[in-house]
């Protein structure tokens, strides 16, 4: 049967009266003088959670997690006809809501405000909030519907899965359990009832809401947007749609009004940033992306994109340092006259995400790099033509746009995490950028490429044992583990300068019951394995020549 296609793309566009009033400011503060917190006592204001993933990446707890000073707070409320919508502790400083002239002239008057300055206008122009567009199809016995005997049924999610090798990680046990993923996105359409999400909701892996909008701890639906992107790492329906991480938790923020489009949408994207690092957020995705605002006077320039200018990126630069790693779209503007990424997507220490269809082949839609400091942006790229999604309606339906190739990887860079705990946040995300074969030659449109997740799992693997190579090896030029030696022995190298070496094991009667010769280089650890096998029990040396320099080390075969 042929599929019956819909495409819907919505857009909003009315005039803004010349003489409109601003009605948010953005309030800047000079310090966090009287705060009753401190970076000592760091569970007052983070989970413990939070707390631990900073301790594993050795990251410290300092003022700029310290939150907003309350006395500042309780002063700018009380200034007059005042409404404080949220703070940003990271750039400390306040988003509030007011036409109240007075009270505004007396908040610049406190010793503690470095400035203000407005953020939005009523109103709106002719912008347009571009939508994703989707795609309704009527399901059929077609070979979309493929049954994955050795693992998960993922039915029609299958190709966007395994062109990174997904499936890899899946077989393995790797499915995001134990890991958190933040959803940032503008609204969550009907998740508490849509069939994509019963896994989460019946087992309560949805962890912590909130509607930064409209400042309420609940989401009232509004758009679907961020469901969709939800669906495509929660979905456990085997046979229909499987996500990329259908075990992980989540944290579901809305931080973008699709009414209008003003800075103050990124001043919430920050808050919210800041919700999910407190929570214990191991990953944030987010498929939402500024350069044109609603007043043209904010709208910002591609000189703008390079990760130290928008709020945006600059709040997600410091989410990044707190050791979570950030998936962000790249945007849908590479057909349009803008043409670049949008921001946050320019930020520093994020993956941003481009979008290709299952051939590889690049959107045309998908905007391109790079940063306008000279950054490969975006980093990877992932399915975002076609995709598979949750739909409004209750069935599944297919959409385009980097807003579903961001959460389409983002599932898989966390089973990833799942898998080596131990590495850290960046560690992770440059092992995502090598494993694409096209690693070495970036484009501006796919970045690196399009990471394979088995290959990635493989390096890292490798890494790992280098590392704890490494460790055991500490100052020494040869190490063996373990010692005694009951199946193999681990010979470790870890040469001074490069040439060959001739390595041999020795009994105490001077016997050579191995050799190898073997090429080093400089300062890249060499593991060699030797086998126990028929070897009597005893004291031996393991010896490394280079025909001059002789390293010995005793070992004991049990």
């Amino acid at each position: 049967m042929s599929k019956t296609l819909f495409i819907v793309l919505i857009s909003f566009a009315v005039s803004i009266p010349a003489s409109a009033q601003f009605t948010e400011y953005i309030v800047r503060l000079k310090d966090k003088n009287g705060t009753i917190y401190s970076v000592n006592r760091p569970q007052e204001f983070l989970s413990q959670r939070a707390i631990d993933r900073r301790q594993r990446q050795n990251i410290p707890i300092s003022e700029q997690d310290i939150p907003v000073v309350a006395a500042y707070l309780d002063s700018i409320q009380n200034a007059g006809s005042v409404i404080i919508k949220n703070t940003s502790k990271w750039l400390n400083q306040v988003l509030i809501q007011t036409t109240d002239m007075n009270a505004l002239q007396k908040i610049n008057s406190f010793s503690f405000v470095m400035n203000t300055s407005p953020i939005k206008r009523k109103g709106l122009t002719t912008v347009d909030k571009r939508k994703e567009i989707i795609h309704e199809f009527k399901e059929t016995t077609t070979s979309l519907n493929m049954k994955d005997v050795k693992g998960l049924n993922y039915g029609y999610s299958g190709p966007q899965i395994k062109i990174h090798n997904g499936d890899f990680l899946h077989d393995k046990g790797f499915t995001g359990k134990g890991m958190l993923i933040a959803v940032i996105d503008d609204g969550f359409y009907h998740y508490k009832t849509l069939p994509a999400f019963d896994s989460l909701r019946l087992q309560n892996r949805i962890l912590d809401l909130h509607d930064f909008v409209s400042n309420l701890p609940d989401l009232n639906d509004e758009d679907p947007h961020g469901m969709y992107c939800l669906s495509l790492i929660s979905a456990n329906v085997p046979g229909t749609m499987v996500g990329t991480a259908p075990n992980a938790s989540f944290l579901l923020y809305r931080s973008e009004d699709v009414s209008s489009e003003s800075p103050s949408e990124e001043q919430n994207w920050v808050a919210a940033a800041e919700r999910s690092d407190s929570a214990g957020a191991d990953v944030i995705t987010t498929s939402l992306g500024y350069n044109l605002f609603d007043n043209p006077i904010f709208n910002h320039t591609y000189q703008d994109m390079n990760g130290e200018t928008t709020i945006a990126a600059r709040g997600a630069g410091i989410a990044a340092s707190k050791g979570m790693i950030l998936l962000i779209a790249a945007g849908n503007e590479g057909n349009n006259s803008w043409h670049y990424i949008t921001t946050p997507g320019d930020a520093k220490g994020v993956l941003t995400v481009g979008a290709v269809d299952i051939n590889e082949t690049p959107a045309s839609f998908s905007s391109y790099g790079p940063s306008s400091d000279g950054r490969v942006k975006p980093d990877v790229a992932s399915v975002g033509v076609n995709d598979v999604v949750q739909g409004a309606s209750g069935g599944f339906v297919q959409g385009s746009g980097t807003s579903f190739a961001t959460p389409n990887i983002a599932g898989l860079v966390a089973c990833l995490w799942q898998a080596f705990p131990d590495f850290s946040s960046s560690d992770i995300m440059e092992f995502v950028r090598k494993s694409s074969p096209t690693y070495n030659s970036p484009t501006a449109q796919t970045g690196y490429g399009i990471p394979d997740f088995g290959q990635a799992f493989d390096m890292l693997s490798k890494e790992r044992v280098r590392r704890n190579a490494a460790k055991i090896l500490g100052d020494n030029t040869v190490a063996v583990y373990p010692n005694p030696v009951t199946t193999v022995a681990h010979v470790l190298i870890n040469p001074a300068s490069s040439g060959s070496t001739v390595v041999r094991l020795i009994d105490m009667s001077g016997r050579i019951c191995f050799r190898k010769n073997i090429s080093l280089t400089a300062g890249e650890i060499y593991i060699l394995d030797i086998t126990k096998n028929s070897l009597p029990r005893g004291i031996y040396v393991i010896q490394l020549s280079d025909g001059t320099i002789i390293h010995q080390k005793k070992i004991v075969i049990q």
